[in-house]
């Protein structure tokens, strides 16, 4: 996710939003499928963004990807 949040051919919104996702990971103050879940709600909206890039998209759409592998793997 750092990844993006530093690519600068991603237009600020995009990574901004990413920002966010990482922030609901890493809040230790909720339950782990909660904070995957608030985070792929953010990447999902990004990923539909018309502006992003083809690059992006694809980047969001791997970490959300790898974001529910964990969230299966921890129920």
């Amino acid at each position: 996710m750092d990844q993006l949040i530093d690519d600068t051919s991603v237009p600020r919104n995009i990574r901004r939003g990413a920002d966010s996702a990482k922030k609901h990971l890493l809040n230790k103050g909720e339950a782990l499928d909660v904070r995957i879940a608030s985070a792929v709600s953010v990447l999902d909206e990004l990923a539909n963004d018309p502006n992003i890039p083809l690059h992006g998209r694809t980047m969001i759409w791997n970490i959300i990807s790898g974001l529910e592998t964990v969230a299966r793997a921890a129920k």
